[in-house]
């Protein structure tokens, strides 16, 4: 899910829902995500503020990415097991520009994506328009391609780039067994492997492995440093030093060398210190909180409604029921305005008729809901939509 700012001066009731969604978000006394990017302009900049307690701020600035920039690519490459990383501004650019090197060393510029990945959803064909090179879907599936699909592939490709967890399914990952052998497979066809991480911190839970070991399969592997870290802004690309080094390059070329970019970097390292240990947490939590709301739209006797994947992979995860986008929102939002309580705080779009889904965030401010919590949550959120609660 995206979204794509209105027209000056929109005034529909789309645009009207939307900003009652976010106005809220802001004013819910209990929700269950509250992330720092739905945060006020002095929200974020007391935000900077305390991350930069933890530096020393007598450092000079950095320029055109060393200092502190400099700093946050080895602390990541420690925790990725890789030679080095680099810091880019974004993850669109960074996957882009990792995989064109790939491409450059392969000699195959044929990228295997996953058609509901970010490489093919949100990033406007770059892939193509602006990498030049061809991407290659290997299943339709909503998951990971398999080991079988990946070693019987009709046509040959240089990469395989693996979306690790794949959010448009669900925020869904393999099992460790899985990934190894999917990997193997690439291998076995000569391809290089590249994961699109942006969510990989939260994966170790999963997977029940250490994040060396997970990034250890991988020639190279993409971070975000504010999706699930806070931080303001930002992306790393980690794997050999030869790569980074020549990433480097295309990144000035693409316009990724930043004169000061010490803003981002601070956050991030504070997300390091501070969300990194806490996601464990929040992925158990995300668990209970699953359980909760299948117990309670079970009570409420709606007829149909889906938690998927059954078990949460990481600390987020998709809710489906049968009823449009803007009937779901009305009621969410109309909940929070009347209790404080926001349970669905996301947007719901329709796949199919009459058919949505959300996306469930659980964090910080999650771990102090309880099961009953949430059952009491929902049974207000059923209360508020058409006919109300099912006998």
């Amino acid at each position: 899910m995206t979204y794509t700012p209105a027209p000056e001066g929109d005034d529909s009731p789309a645009e009207l829902l939307r900003e009652r969604r976010m106005t809220a978000q802001r004013q819910a006394a209990r929700i269950l995500s509250r992330p720092l990017y739905r945060a006020t302009l002095r929200e974020r900049l007391a935000h900077l503020q305390e991350a930069a307690e933890a530096y020393d701020l007598d450092e000079r600035s950095d320029v055109y990415g060393n200092g502190v920039v400099a700093a946050l690519e080895e602390r990541i490459a420690a925790l990725l097991g890789t030679e080095a990383a680099a810091f880019f501004p974004t993850g669109t650019m960074a996957q882009q520009v990792a995989l064109r090197c790939w491409a450059g060393r392969t000699g195959d510029r044929a990228v295997a994506v996953h058609p509901l990945s970010h490489l093919e959803m949100y990033e406007r064909d770059a892939l193509s328009q602006v990498a030049g090179l061809r991407p290659v879907h290997l299943t339709a599936e909503p998951r990971l391609p398999t080991p079988k699909e990946v070693r019987e592939a009709e046509e040959p490709f240089g990469t395989l780039a693996l979306e690790l967890p794949l959010r448009d399914a669900g925020f869904l990952l393999p099992s460790w067994e899985e990934l190894t052998a999917t990997v193997a497979a690439a291998r076995e066809r000569d391809a290089v492997v590249h994961f699109d991480g942006a969510r990989l911190w939260e994966s170790v839970t999963h997977l029940g492995r250490p994040l060396e070991e997970i990034a250890g399969l991988a020639d190279s592997v993409y971070v975000s440093l504010y999706k699930s870290l806070d931080g303001l802004s930002g992306a790393a690309l980690a794997g050999p030093e030869a790569l980074v080094s020549e990433a480097r390059a295309w990144r000035h070329r693409y316009g990724g060398m930043v004169f000061h970019q010490f803003p981002a970097a601070l956050t991030a390292l504070a997300g390091l210190d501070r969300e990194l240990p806490r996601l464990p947490e929040y992925v158990a939590h995300a668990r209970v909180v699953a359980d909760a709301l299948r117990e309670g739209f079970a009570r409420a006797g709606v007829p149909w409604f889906r938690v998927h994947p059954e078990v949460p992979h990481t600390h987020e995860f998709q809710f489906w029921l049968p009823y449009g986008p803007d009937t779901l929102s009305e009621a969410a939002v109309r909940q929070a305005e009347e209790t404080g309580t926001f349970l669905f705080a996301s947007p719901w779009d329709e796949r199919g008729p009459g058919v949505s889904y959300t996306e469930v965030s659980v964090r910080a401010a999650g771990l102090g809901w309880s099961a009953a919590d949430v059952r009491e949550a929902v049974a207000g959120f059923v209360a508020r939509l058409p006919g109300g609660p099912v006998d």
